[in-house]
């Protein structure tokens, strides 16, 4: 197997434990209450700016992990959400291959996301849509996030 063929790996701070109900924003202020806890761990690779001017969003599958946890984990996979107009790029990490049944959890999980965060921006009296935009080839999801520094992930 060459290096091109072996997943990209990056370091995500985790800031929505698996199981939580609480959204918190990469500032650390709380965003909301969900009356449904979220099915991932939900982080953010610090290395990169989104399409959202913050740090670039990355799910981790598998067991929970502690909110402030960093963990070195494989890029599987990359979706699209748009959002009020501003399309970001969300990586779908995980130390397993992903299963069919994986990525189809993790559709049904994003387009539930997608839909309540609609919700709630209505709530707000915010105006636009949230919408699910599909799966991304990674290396186009890495090539459209803005690097923050000079650290680079890791090809193992």
């Amino acid at each position: 197997m060459s290096s091109a063929e072996l997943p990209l790996i990056v370091e995500v701070e985790i800031e929505i434990p698996r199981g939580s109900c609480l959204k918190r924003g990469s500032n650390e202020t709380l965003d909301f209450l969900s009356p449904l806890p979220c099915l991932y761990n939900y982080g953010s690779v610090r290395a990169y700016i989104g399409g959202d001017s913050d740090y670039l969003d990355a799910l981790v599958l598998g067991p929970r992990l502690m909110r402030g946890a960093r963990v070195h984990v494989p890029v599987r996979a990359a979706v699209g959400i748009s959002e009020r107009g501003i399309y970001e790029d969300k990586l779908i990490c995980s130390d397993h291959a992903m299963s069919q049944e994986d990525r189809l959890r993790v559709e049904l999980f994003l387009r539930c996301y997608a839909r309540c965060k609609a919700l709630l921006n209505m709530m707000r009296g915010l105006s636009g849509s949230v919408r699910w935009e599909g799966w991304v080839d990674v290396e186009n999801a890495m090539g459209r996030a803005l690097p923050v520094a000079s650290s680079r992930p890791v090809i193992l």
